[in-house]
């Protein structure tokens, strides 16, 4: 159907629907007909294909092919150990894959696009998948059109169309039909189209195509969702694994070369070595890795921040910068008009939010009527130029629109003013809604037999369009501004009220109306309104927190300088005396001049989305990691450009959720301060699963080489080597991605990006503790032999004094820096029960008959079992050691 060359009427007759839209039980039926306005579906999770994906690693095949040779060679126990290890693999990997999955799945759901739409004569909001033909759809700047419209009417509409046509430059829209034939979907101006963006201005349009049937929608009939992509520090991981797995084949293959050079059977020293690598090769990393993001993202969900890309867990936790807009983010977003100026008194306003209960006094005492005539018109131009809505719910006064726009609506009412009332004397018959580019908003309406222009915008921006005031005086703008400077010294956000009489055959209302060049035509000054939006205290908490934590809070707002300073000394942001650097200047100022302005500005004020974007720019050019929020179609830029951009889920247009990292279903300031400590929560963890793992696989490599150069068996059968890697390593590493963030790491400087997976500390540790654990096996294990023990009974005693050893290693690794013995034993119960699950397995191997078979174990009297604690307890000793040494070092410096 070629809607672009149907008029209105014809589309309305076509779909049966009008301007008031469907009724809910139409809408119904017509979503049965049509289906959901999605693209092609997403491919189900396939069960068959994580299966086979737990097969193709290269450890696996290491396993697989030991366990053809083990049958081979007639040793069916060893390789029925190995078989069932890697069925075992495959299935605590194939749970976790698929939960992540998932999870993945569930987390894009949260952030579902929104259209708002008229129904049965209602304005409301539905998820954007209820769409129908037939429906009438609100468009408004930053919107992503959620399927293909007809346009019905316009004002100013311009819609980048990129996606599409490739056209960089925005399409301005009209509605009138076209009667050319074949148009590309380029040329149909008075359509718009699923996916395209609204870069400026408002329109109404009929949806008349949805999901598949769309232009967008038969572009990608063949195209399916791209599956999670892995963040920079699972690439890290699988990278640090495969280098460790090179050195473990290596020194394997060392290991098994020894063994012949000394007289142990080829078969032997094949399983030995085949086993050592498999214990040694931190195969659980990766897992973990995965485990551990999916954590935090959990965590961060319930933190009120969404995170739509997995790199953003990993980088918050390293931020040292964060570029936070004002109003919404940092205050409370609940203006409340505090004094208005009417061009001859200031007037002061009681009460606060949006109830409208209060009184407009004078020096102190009520206003007279016969006084409150140019009162009056201030709070009309307020009240009528206005595209907001105050209603009461539950009893509590809301805001549907803008904040400010509620300010103007309550401080209208507390005057007497009536919406309703007024709306009737002065019908609305054109508007020019606000842009951040031009500054100002306007309306045009009919008041008897006259039509007026209202207008309302930044001081600086009315003033340039007056000439006179309501007396018909010439305004001095000079003292104008000086009272708009004491208003915002005292936190206010001020805005300047115009009108004029417009010409009787008006209709439309353009820029030019408004800014019209003509002296004799300009607006008419009529006065000042200055609200406050009081900061959130619990963002003056976390702006404290950060200061803690070593990350500067920068404030980049479009509100006037001296307001932005006034609420930034509320926060905690800025001191008395500092700097605020206003766009003006930005605007003279090349990048090297702002690079060196960055280093010490912490308020930016009357902003553009450009100067944002440099403000960024230069701060990473610091070595900044830099998060910054945003919530309009022109944040977009900067979103991007940060490191970590994040933005507005009740406020933010999709286009800056579609930019961002991160989503803050709650625009709260202290919801990011949250995820930083989460984000740095999740990095440990995956260090102390690493220094988990490392050093008691190195051990288990010494362990066999340094009894090869003793002259004594070998400590393990390969069977005992692979048990020790399930008992330990198959619960606990996962169960440390759940440890809880330990005290003051939000007081920790933050993490340098470049640092590795290992901190030098750990590096260090790792030594150590490999030396010491392979040290106490090899001692236990000759003790044994040297007391006439069988060597079945030597080798149980090293695989439980192994095992054990990885037992208070887990615990060592549980903090860097803390001693054991002040983390409470059941603050990661996760942690602990795996743990008592471990132990029982080991006392099943040690004591359970047809696992004695199977494992070539013998049972272990008390004083065998109080030298295995007592040994193994010294890695505790030697770590506590380690960490006092360095919490002494710490101190001093």
């Amino acid at each position: 159907m070629n809607w672009y060359q149907l008029s209105v009427k014809e589309v309305f007759e076509k779909l049966k629907t009008s301007e008031n839209g469907i009724d809910e039980a139409e809408v119904k039926n017509r979503l049965e007909h049509y289906g959901p306005n999605k693209l092609a579906e997403e491919e189900k999770i396939s069960k068959f294909k994580i299966i086979i994906h737990q097969f193709t690693s290269p450890l696996i095949y290491i396993l697989i092919i030991a366990g053809i040779v083990a049958i081979l060679l007639g040793e069916y126990i060893d390789s029925g150990v190995i078989f069932a290890v890697v069925v075992l693999n495959a299935i605590i990997g194939f749970i976790q894959e698929y939960k992540a999955e998932e999870g993945v799945r569930a987390l894009k759901k949260m952030v579902v696009p929104r259209a708002r739409v008229i129904r049965g004569g209602k304005e409301k909001e539905i998820n954007s998948e209820e769409l129908v033909p037939g429906d009438i759809v609100l468009l408004t700047s930053g919107t992503r059109i959620p399927a293909d419209l007809r346009l019905m009417h316009t004002i100013e509409l311009r819609t980048d169309e990129a996606m599409l046509t490739g056209e960089s430059i925005p399409v301005e829209k009209t509605t009138a039909p076209l009667k050319q034939d074949k148009l590309t979907p380029g040329d149909q101006n008075n359509m718009t189209f699923m996916g395209t963006i609204v870069v400026s201005g408002r329109a109404k349009g009929i949806v008349v195509e949805t999901g598949g049937k769309t232009v967008l929608g038969s572009i990608a009939l063949d195209v399916k969702e791209i599956g999670p992509v892995k963040a920079p520090l699972q690439e890290k991981i699988n990278h640090f694994a495969k280098v460790i797995g090179i050195i473990v084949v290596a020194a394997s293959a060392l290991l098994f070369v020894i063994g012949l050079l000394i007289g142990e059977s080829v078969k032997d020293m094949f399983m030995i070595a085949v086993a050592a690598a498999v214990a040694t090769i931190p195969e659980g990393l990766p897992i973990v890795v995965t485990i551990a993001l999916a954590v935090g993202v959990s965590r961060m969900a319930r933190q009120n921040a969404i995170i739509r890309k997995l790199h953003a867990v990993e980088t918050l936790g390293s931020t040292t910068v964060i570029g936070s807009d004002k109003t919404g983010t940092l205050t409370k977003n609940e203006m409340t008009v505090k004094l208005i100026y009417d061009g001859r008194h200031s007037y002061e306003i009681t009460g606060s939010g949006y109830e409208p209960k209060g009184e407009i006094l004078l020096e102190g005492m009520p206003v007279e009527k016969k006084d409150r005539k140019n009162l009056l018109q201030v709070l009309r131009i307020g009240l009528l130029c206005n595209e907001s809505d105050v209603y009461e719910e539950d009893g509590q006064y809301k805001v549907d629109g803008d904040p400010t726009e509620g300010a103007l609506i309550v401080s209208a009412m507390k005057a007497g003013l009536s919406r309703e009332t007024e709306e009737e004397h002065y019908p609305q018959i054109a508007i020019v809604p606000f842009e951040s580019e031009r500054g100002f908003m306007a309306t045009l309406h009919k008041h008897g037999d006259r039509k007026f222009i209202f207008a309302k915008g930044a001081p600086e921006k009315v003033l340039d369009m007056c000439t006179e005031d309501m007396s018909g005086n010439e305004i001095n703008k000079k003292e104008i501004l000086h009272i708009a400077a004491n208003f915002a010294k005292e936190g206010l956000r001020v805005l300047a009220f115009a009108f004029k009489q417009a010409p009787h055959d008006s209709e439309e209302l353009t820029c030019r109306d408004v800014e019209c060049p003509d002296l004799k035509e300009r607006l008419i000054f009529a006065g000042l309104q200055g609200m406050i939006d009081p900061p959130r205290p619990e963002a003056i908490e976390a702006i404290d927190g950060c200061k803690k934590a070593g990350i500067r809070v920068v404030m980049i707002t479009g509100d006037h300088a001296v307001t932005a300073k006034a609420i930034a000394k509320k926060l905690g942001i800025a001191d008395v005396g500092e700097e605020v650097l206003a766009g003006r200047e930005i605007e003279k100022m090349d990048d090297p001049e702002l690079f060196e302005k960055v280093k010490n500005i912490s308020v930016y004020a009357r902003v553009s989305p450009q100067h944002k974007l440099r403000i960024v720019q230069q701060l990473k050019k610091h070595g900044h990691i830099v998060a910054v929020t945003g919530d309009g179609v022109n944040d977009a830029p900067a979103l991007k450009s940060a490191h970590i951009g994040v933005a507005m889920g009740r406020t933010g247009t999709d286009v800056a959720k579609e930019s961002s990292d991160m989503v803050l279903t709650d625009d709260n300031f202290a919801s990011i301060f949250n995820a930083v400590k989460e984000g740095r929560i999740v990095f440990d963890n995956i260090r102390k699963v690493t220094f988990f793992l490392i050093p008691t696989g190195i051990a288990a490599i010494l362990s066999i080489i340094a009894t090869i150069f003793l002259g004594v068996p070998i400590p393990y059968v390969p069977a005992q080597i692979l048990w020790i890697n399930l008992v330990t390593n198959g619960l606990q590493d996962v169960a440390l991605a759940f440890e809880p963030g330990e005290k003051g790491i939000i007081r920790r400087p933050p993490r340098d990006p470049q640092e590795g997976i290992m901190s030098r500390i750990l590096v260090e540790r790792t030594i150590i503790v490999a030396f010491i654990i392979s040290a106490g096996v090899v001692y236990n294990f000759v003790t044994e032999l040297n007391a006439g023990e069988t060597l079945e009974k030597s080798r149980t005693v090293a695989v439980t004094t192994m095992v054990f050893f990885q037992f208070f290693q887990a615990w060592n690794s549980r903090s860097e820096l803390q001693s054991v013995f002040k983390i409470n034993l059941f603050s990661n119960p996760f942690l602990f029960y795996s743990m008592v699950a471990a132990f029982f397995a080991q006392i099943a191997v040690v004591y359970v008959p047809a696992l004695q078979w199977v494992f070539r174990t013998e049972s272990l009297n008390v004083s065998d079992w109080l030298q295995i604690g007592l040994m193994a307890l010294t890695v505790v000793f030697v770590v506590e050691v380690d960490k006092w040494i360095r919490r002494r070092r710490i101190a001093k410096s």
